[in-house]
């Protein structure tokens, strides 16, 4: 079966040198194998957009490079040019305090986040223009939205052809163009003499890994570092049902039905039963966990039946029987036996630094003794 080709997307931050559009894609394309573009978009400033409309549509440098090397139809337009605004609607002319700063980082970071979102393109991200802090947020944002095959680079040019707004590609014929140095005199450099290397640069990739749910920068990046620092701390606690074993990690343990449906309870108060569903985190929250009188009822009895009977699957009998041995519900004492043995099946198996959060663990408040499980609700897994 033939491999479906990418989509293959372009994506600049650019500030008063558009000449890192044209040095990049001359890079790629007249690299092994050359990569074209099928859609082309530039993030700027009003500024930016000024000179990258002058340079490109008014001198029509880029119509002469896409003639000069041959390629194929590039879709550069003036709707390519992405333009940052404000809360008005007005377009920012430079990134210059931190309120621009923001407006950047967001817009950055929602711009890729959409574009990730097609499974069909493959990014190519370039950070050699704009403002530093919009190469770093296009970088940032493609470390919380890119996929395994989207692309991160920055181009290097010859520290003299660096900027100069005579050069914006190696032509395949020698040319002449002037130079300021740094005393103030003007040279004469040959465009033979200009290197362009694209530097691919890896990053981590967080997007299949994390589900992401804010939607400004900062709020972002705090979500994604809470993930990571409950990830050290706490594995993905899966329950296998049918298997009628609880996986924490790398580590397995089996459970009989009884004490895996009862197990299985307690998270579900996690998953089901939480009182702040719009908290994306349960952290030292304990609101959920029940007092056992709560799970000691015939009515608790006949929701966690339902559980059994897919342990039991193929013997629907189980279930009526359970409930038939407990007419009233598990007992007080009951309850607290199984808690006990259920313990000490996890603490046989599973690693000593995962025991506080997979155990089933007690606490006293106002009196009353609630028991639960302090692992994290995004950890737990359910496979019915």
């Amino acid at each position: 079966m033939k491999e479906e080709k990418f989509k293959e997307v372009f994506i600049f931050v650019a500030g008063a040198t558009p000449q890192i559009i044209t040095e990049t894609l001359y890079a790629l394309v007249t690299k092994e194998p050359p990569v074209y573009p099928d859609e082309i978009f530039v993030i700027t400033t009003s500024t930016g957009k000024k000179a990258i409309e002058d340079a490109f549509f008014e001198r029509r440098i880029f119509e002469e490079f896409k003639k000069e090397y041959g390629i194929p139809e590039i879709p550069l337009t003036k709707d390519s040019i992405l333009v940052i605004k404000n809360a008005f609607g007005e377009e920012l002319q430079d990134i210059r305090d931190k309120e621009d700063n923001t407006l950047a980082g967001n817009f950055i970071t929602s711009f890729i986040r959409d574009k990730a979102k097609d499974t069909r393109s493959r990014l190519h991200c370039s950070l050699a223009g704009g403002r530093k802090t919009m190469g770093f947020y296009l970088g940032s944002a493609l470390q919380l939205f890119g996929r395994p095959w989207d692309r991160l680079y920055h181009v290097l040019v010859s520290q003299e052809f660096e900027s100069n707004p005579e050069f914006f590609y190696k032509p395949k014929l020698n040319k002449i163009i002037k130079a300021r140095r740094s005393d103030g005199e003007i040279i004469e450099l040959n465009t033979d003499n200009a290197k362009i290397e694209l530097a691919e640069l890896p990053f981590i990739r967080l997007g299949s890994k994390i589900e992401f749910h804010g939607k400004e920068f900062e709020e972002l990046v705090e979500e994604g570092q809470k993930e990571i620092d409950i990830a050290m701390l706490q594995p993905v606690l899966q329950v296998n049902l049918r298997e009628r074993t609880v996986m924490v990690g790398s580590h397995t343990v089996e459970m009989i039905p009884v004490h895996l449906m009862i197990y299985t309870a307690f998270l579900r108060q996690k998953t089901e039963h939480c009182k702040y569903p719009e908290r994306l985190y349960c952290l030292e929250c304990i609101d959920c966990f029940p007092v056992l009188i709560d799970f000691s009822s015939r009515q608790a009895l006949e929701k966690m039946a339902e559980d059994y009977k897919k342990i039991y699957w193929g013997q629907p009998f189980k279930a009526e029987d359970l409930k038939e041995k407990w007419r009233d519900g598990i007992g007080i004492e009951s309850l607290r036996q199984y808690i006990t043995k259920i313990n000490k099946a996890i603490k046989d198996e599973i690693d000593e630094r995962y025991l506080p959060f997979c155990q089933i663990s007690s606490f006293k408040i106002y009196g009353a003794t609630r028991y639960g499980i302090r692992i994290e609700k995004t950890k737990i897994k359910i496979n019915e």
